[in-house]
């Protein structure tokens, strides 16, 4: 027994030696994975729109390692790195650095979510030479003669340019009557100061409008009678409102809707139509409310927008999440065409990318300029409409057809 126990011993450690020795090579042969970031708020007032920021992105990565990884690197698997931004300017700059120290394998990395954080972030960015993808609206983050930042959006700017005759246009089909004049209710965030020096610089005039009443807060508020007091007593034709935090949302049109001010409200950004404003904002109240946004599930996104709602719960695809989700497929597509996992291979393939139409983002192609800015992007326009903010503008992806909010 005992000879024959050791036997069997000596044939299992042999039949371990070998499979081990066949395991080996194909180990070895395994390509390392090659990780991109994501810098976003995670912590803080602005933590729902970081959330799904990471959502959208953990979507894109298990559906590109899925189909095969990056091919030009021996199928090398893509691996999400997430550093929360924090709330305010100077934790989002202080994230960058400790993300940048701590990971200096990062080849690419797309954030941070609001434009002034985006603009404190990519200083970081820019000097350890990282490629750097973002929604934000911000005009200033692609004039600063940056190598190494990308933006997917349409700018404030043009976002305003884009949407102001466009709402015009709505107004007076639904009403009968063109607006004639107009109040400016805006937080002091880069992206929306933006957005509103774009319309005082030209786009009023050039459009017809008088600016009636023109009021900027610090968010979040924490009282908004003084600022629909003016709104009341000049009874403009519309209501610009740029809010970022949902809080400040639900203040503006509960006091519009407590002092009977019955006035069509306009936004830009998706801080009105995020799912927390259901929270503590009915729908009868935001109904026909519109915002101008640089992205949102549209027509021929169904399935994207199936498994937000079936693997994170999610009511509808905001901004955010689709954006996100694009983005990693641009990194993608760089890796593919550097075939190299370095950051400067990656930037430069990134402004050498031509790619056509993108199924991800509104217009234009997945091909950037000089500074960095998506060619043709345009914008998204989106309503509530029965609950849920959907895609009415452009019209080939349009999820429903607009109606002017307050039209019986």
């Amino acid at each position: 027994m005992k000879v024959q126990s050791i036997k069997y011993l000596g044939l299992a450690a042999a039949l371990a030696s070998l499979m081990s020795a066949g395991a080996s090579p194909a180990r070895a042969a395994d390509p390392a994975p090659v990780s991109v970031g994501l810098i976003a708020p995670m912590s803080g007032i602005y933590a729902r729109p970081g959330q799904v920021m990471r959502m959208g992105a953990e979507m894109a990565v298990k559906d590109i390692n899925d189909q095969g990884g990056i091919k030009a690197l021996g199928g090398a698997r893509l691996k999400l790195v997430v550093v929360d931004s924090g709330d305010t300017t100077e934790k989002a700059k202080s994230a960058a650095q400790r993300m940048v120290a701590d990971y200096p394998d990062l080849v690419a990395g797309t954030g941070a979510y609001l434009s002034s954080f985006t603009l404190a972030v990519t200083e970081v960015t820019e000097r350890a030479k990282l490629p750097m993808l973002t929604l934000s609206y911000s005009d200033q983050i692609t004039s600063r003669g940056f190598k190494y930042i990308f933006q997917t959006s349409a700018t404030a700017g043009r976002q305003a340019d884009i949407a102001l005759p466009m709402i015009l246009d709505l107004a007076e089909k639904a009403s009968g009557k063109r607006p004639k004049t107009v109040a400016i209710l805006t937080d002091n965030t880069a992206a929306s100061l933006s957005s509103v020096k774009a319309m005082k610089d030209g786009l009023l005039a050039k459009n017809k409008l008088e600016l009636v009443v023109d009021e900027t807060f610090t968010p979040p508020l924490s009282d908004a009678s003084s600022l629909i007091q003016r709104v009341r007593s000049r009874r403009p034709d519309l209501v610009f409102f740029l809010p970022t935090v949902i809080s400040d949302a639900k203040l503006i049109l509960e006091k519009m809707n407590e002092t009977n001010v019955h006035i069509p409200v306009i936004s830009f950004g998706i801080a009105i139509a995020e799912p927390d404003v259901l929270n503590t904002v009915s729908p009868q109240l935001i109904n026909g409310v519109m915002s101008a946004v640089a992205n949102w599930g549209a027509k021929g996104q169904e399935a994207l927008i199936k498994r937000m709602k079936d693997e994170y719960k999610e009511p509808w695809m905001t901004q955010n999440g689709i954006s996100t989700y694009g983005d990693m497929w641009i990194v993608k597509a760089a890796l593919e065409k550097a075939g190299k996992a370095d950051r400067e291979s990656v930037a430069q393939a990134m402004h050498a990318l031509d790619e056509g139409k993108t199924p991800y983002f509104p217009g234009g192609e997945l091909k950037f300029d000089e500074a960095g800015h998506r060619v043709g992007a345009t914008l998204t326009v989106i309503q509530w409409q029965n609950g849920v903010p959907v895609t009415v503008f452009p019209e080939d992806v349009a999820m429903a057809k607009p109606i002017w909010p307050g039209k019986k």
